[in-house]
């Protein structure tokens, strides 16, 4: 049955079909709609939210895609680091300034430890400065500081003699060349100011250091530049913390006054030794050959100090510079670096000689003396005070 629209009529249904169907189910004997009919959606609708626990319910709606970050432009490849190199240079710069300052350090303690005295003062009409470095190296017989065990220990005899010069050097260092050691007898003939002619190690007595810095100045015609002096236990302790000093003793000396027995030959001396050696004169010559010991044992001992054994051992270097601060008496403008510029300059080639002696001679007050040759010492200091070499026919070793 076609209706006034067009469509088609549909037949009439029971009542009781029309109840006892069910909703959302087909009646009997109708078809299927071809299509799956889709839920009108609200684009204002929101989607409700879903209740957590409860079966049945909806998830979370689905989460909208982020957008994705644009990725970082790719970076060429890092080559593999090398390996660090350690900075030897830095370190070994680091170990010499710690040294640097360590040796420093010492050098200003020790000269600080030095035992200054005044002995360069001036007088009126003292000659002028001379060329070249001038040292006056003075031993003397003090006992000062010494128990009566050191006394006996080193043979010195007690209080006999003290105050008086035992060993009298005068070291002249020129502008280029070999140093000049030269010894004064002691008991040399000289006139001593304000007091005539008499010994020159009793200039030491009367008047201290600074009259027998006058006494030799007047008779040589050298002007000193540094002064050092240094007594009997200084002597034999320097000597010691060396670890002793190496020398060919030329003949055998027996003498119980000095505390030694030494046979002839090349040897290491102790502090006690070396005091008895240079003190000796027990021998053919006594003071001439006495002399002659202590030239060559200051050689020896400037040797020993300048070694390389010496210079590279700190326990040792340090022993000695300690006990040479501890020990000498120097002059109030002298220094350690002074001490060590002498020793250097005479580590090398050393002239060493004896001022030219014309005789002995007793004399009234004084006893037996020594007389310089006059015209031969002076062109020997003539020489020395021109800094110029001394004439070899004037070099005498005895």
């Amino acid at each position: 049955m076609i209706r006034r629209d067009g469509r088609r009529a549909q037949p009439p249904q029971s009542p009781d079909r029309a109840w006892s169907q069910s909703p959302g189910q087909q009646p009997p004997g109708t078809y299927a709609p071809r299509q799956t009919p889709h839920p009108y959606a609200d684009p204002n609708r929101q989607p409700a939210r879903p209740e957590s626990g409860r079966p049945g319910t909806a998830g979370p709606p689905p989460r909208r895609p982020q957008p994705t970050p644009p990725s970082p432009p790719e970076q060429p490849p890092t080559p593999a680091r090398a390996r660090r190199r350690p900075h030897w240079g830095r370190r070994i710069g680091l170990v010499l300034l710690a040294l640097l300052v360590l040796v420093g350090g010492s050098t200003i303690y020790l000269d600080r430890s030095l035992n200054r005295i005044d002995a360069l003062a001036d007088y009126p009409g003292r000659i002028s400065d001379t060329p070249g470095t001038n040292w006056l190296l003075v031993g003397s017989d003090s006992r000062a500081g010494l128990t009566p065990e050191e006394e006996a220990a080193l043979t010195t005899g007690g209080d006999i003699g003290e105050g008086r010069t035992d060993t009298i050097l005068i070291v002249h260092i020129p502008k280029s060349g070999a140093a000049t050691m030269v010894s004064i007898p002691r008991d040399s003939y000289v006139p001593i100011p304000g007091y005539g002619r008499d010994k020159v190690n009793a200039s030491f007595s009367l008047g201290g250091p600074q009259l027998l810095v006058q006494t030799l100045e007047e008779a040589t015609g050298l002007r000193m530049d540094h002064y050092v002096e240094i007594g009997f236990g200084g002597f034999a302790g320097i000597v010691d913390a060396l670890g002793g000093v190496n020398l060919c003793v030329p003949y055998a000396i027996d003498d119980p006054l000095a505390g030694i027995n030494l046979q002839p030959g090349c040897q290491d001396l102790t502090g006690t030794q070396a005091l008895g050696f240079v003190r000796s004169r027990a021998t053919p010559l006594a003071d001439l050959d006495r002399m002659n010991n202590q030239r060559a044992f200051m050689a020896a001992l400037l040797k020993k100090a300048t070694d390389v054994g010496t210079l590279v051992n700190p326990f040792r270097l340090w022993s000695m510079a300690s006990e040479s601060a501890a020990t000498l008496q120097v002059d109030d403008g002298d220094h350690l670096w002074n001490l060590a510029g002498l020793a250097w300059a005479m580590r090398g080639d050393l002239v060493t000689t004896t001022v030219p002696v014309g005789g002995f001679e007793d004399v009234d007050g004084s006893g037996n003396v020594l007389l310089w040759d006059r015209e031969r010492a002076s062109q020997f200091f003539a020489a020395l005070a021109d800094d110029k070499p001394i004439p070899s026919d004037l070099v005498t070793t005895n």
